[in-house]
């Protein structure tokens, strides 16, 4: 009975190490982050009429994988660079590398593999999604997370960069000579993500303030904060529109979303609660960003 029980903890505890690698994934934002890797290989297969997506769906099920490991890769590997950073922050304080109940080198270990292994899987698919992954990945772990995050406010330009290559991927594992298309889907995501993450760091400048990282609203103040929010959201609007040939459905949704965005972020000047706002703001930028690229598929069905 003894050694029943000792099994028995055995395995719970492996289960529980799973599940915190998993964790260390961040499925959130690699799961958010798949659903632009789609729209951008479903519209390449769109308008590539040489390729046929339903008699192709290796391709599909193969990118989708390479590019989840090697987003997964890069956020453990974010996860195991951040751990002296980790403990003072409320949000990030029981990550499995701040209680130690995975080892580092086990972290980084398996941070680097997921990521080689994302790589292989997208180096068979086509090699130009490889290399695009491995730009990617090298500007979000070297940049970003070594380099940027813990010395400039540019750190959100460079995450920004890492974040809008998704659909790039996607895309060129069906046409790696990449479609204008292609370039704009880029451009949309390059330019959502500063304040839907400037907005973040607003709902959390205290914690970024006692870490010691210089986000944008810890350095200049909410004001200032505000005002790069509203411009990038003023940006984006004429951006998303410049894919006009997708018909009228994407026009008016895309209008919808980005003057709604907009007119939110406005009203940030008059509210008093600069938190409750960014709060609401990073909500709708979520709301965007999903439904706008669901928006993008669904009228090419």
């Amino acid at each position: 009975m003894e050694g029943s029980h000792m099994d028995e903890e055995a395995i719970d505890a492996k289960d529980k190490s799973w599940r915190d690698y998993v964790t260390l994934a961040k499925m959130g934002i690699v799961n958010s982050n798949l659903v632009t890797v789609f729209a951008g290989l479903f519209l390449a297969s769109v308008y590539n009429t040489d390729f046929q997506l339903m008699q192709n769906m290796h391709i599909l099920i193969l990118t989708l994988v390479g590019a989840g490991l090697v987003m997964a890769g890069g956020c453990t590997l974010n996860n195991f660079i951040d751990r002296d950073i980790d403990p003072v922050m409320e949000r990030t304080k029981e990550r499995p590398t701040v209680t130690g109940k995975l080892k580092p080198s086990n972290v980084l270990i398996a941070g680097l593999s997921e990521a080689a292994l994302g790589i292989m899987i997208l180096g068979a698919v086509e090699p130009v999604a490889a290399l695009i992954s491995v730009i990617g990945l090298i500007v979000y772990v070297l940049v970003y997370t070594i380099w940027l995050k813990r010395v400039s406010t540019l750190n959100t330009v460079a995450g920004s960069f890492s974040g809008a290559v998704p659909p790039l991927i996607g895309w060129a594992a069906i046409e790696p000579s990449l479609h204008i298309y292609a370039w704009l889907l880029f451009s949309i995501m390059f330019i959502w993500q500063p304040p839907h993450f400037l907005a973040l760091a607003m709902k959390r400048c205290e914690e970024y303030r006692a870490a010691g990282v210089p986000m944008l609203p810890v350095v200049a103040g909410f004001a200032m904060t505000k005002r790069q929010i509203v411009l990038y959201v003023a940006t984006l609007l004429p951006i998303s529109l410049l894919l006009y040939e997708f018909g009228v459905i994407y026009i008016v949704c895309a209008s919808v979303l980005g003057v709604g965005w907009l007119a939110l972020g406005l009203v940030g000047f008059k509210m008093k609660d600069d938190v409750k706002w960014a709060r609401l703001m990073f909500v709708y930028s979520l709301n965007y960003m999903t439904i706008l690229f669901v928006v993008m598929v669904v009228v090419h069905l």
